[in-house]
């Protein structure tokens, strides 16, 4: 058996997966399994992905008609064979330590996760987070809608194999905040671990930052809450489906004002080149 099990679940990600699996093959610790779940790609991420499980075995590929990321996800995690399962995101980076250094925590924790390093659509650093474990732990048990505090990242989390199992693991009616709804379950079956070193960067985009699916997050994470207290039904979580438009000019132009923003407070030039993007987006309606 392998030490760790890493899931992944990739849409149309051709772009950015050969630096996402390089980030996963030059971890220091060699002995893992790294499942990839194809949702049902139409781009060329099925070559590559091929091409990557050919030359290094430890890459396994799952492929099955576009549902979805969460039950791409309940697909990879009931593939581990390991006893730590660890989450990546396609487009995302895993420092070469990363895996090594979240391990040691589960001894004592059921979920472990380190800070992130959020980087814009070229690998800009914009700013890094700085959650604590103690308050995210109490704020899974207690919190509220507008308190409640998740990990750093979904991407970012390393967790423990059976206690994922007893909670139930991923649900299939959440086709949002199904990470949040999930970490509420765990956090009922012991503690988690939130290192403060950066071992993990996310990377976001213009149409990301804009969060179209603002409302739908929201109205889901209600529904987490209200299960954990006794409330609710999973048949509300059903219900709350993506709206399927494409991304308004006004939004796209928030996005990239965000990393404008992000850029400028860094002293980082490049600040000036999103702001103008921002503009002209908003304005003309010129590419962003």
């Amino acid at each position: 058996m392998t030490a760790i099990s890493v899931v992944m679940s990739v849409y149309n990600g051709a772009a950015t997966l050969a630096s996402t699996l390089d980030s996963i093959l030059g971890q220091t610790l060699r002995d893992f399994e790294c499942i990839v779940v194809d949702d049902g790609s139409t781009d060329d991420t099925p070559r590559i992905l091929t091409a990557y499980s050919a030359r290094d075995p430890r890459i396994r590929v799952i492929r099955q008609e576009n549902g979805g990321i969460t039950r791409a996800l309940i697909a990879g995690c009931e593939a581990a064979k390991s006893a730590v399962i660890a989450r990546q995101d396609c487009g995302d980076l895993s420092r070469p330590e990363r895996l090594e250094r979240l391990l040691p925590l589960l001894e004592t924790c059921v979920v472990a996760a380190s800070q992130v390093l959020y980087t814009g659509p070229n690998g800009e650093p914009l700013y890094t987070t700085a959650h604590s474990s103690k308050n995210v732990h109490h704020s899974l048990l207690h919190g509220d809608v507008g308190t409640i505090q998740s990990l750093p990242h979904h991407g970012s989390a390393v967790f423990r194999a059976d206690a994922y199992r007893q909670s139930g693991g991923y649900r299939p009616q959440f086709y949002f905040a199904q990470d949040l709804d999930l970490w509420i379950r765990m956090a009922a079956l012991g503690d988690f671990c939130i290192t403060g070193d950066v071992l993990y960067e996310a990377r976001i985009d213009a149409g990301a930052i804009s969060s179209i699916h603002r409302r739908e997050q929201v109205a889901s994470a209600i529904v987490s809450i209200a299960l954990r207290d006794g409330g609710g039904s999973l048949n509300d979580a059903a219900a709350i489906r993506p709206a399927r438009r494409p991304i308004t000019r006004s939004e796209r132009a928030k996005g990239l004002y965000f990393i404008a923003s992000c850029l400028r407070r860094r002293s980082d030039p490049r600040w000036r080149g999103y702001a103008f993007r921002a503009v002209r987006t908003l304005l003309l309606g010129g590419a962003a």
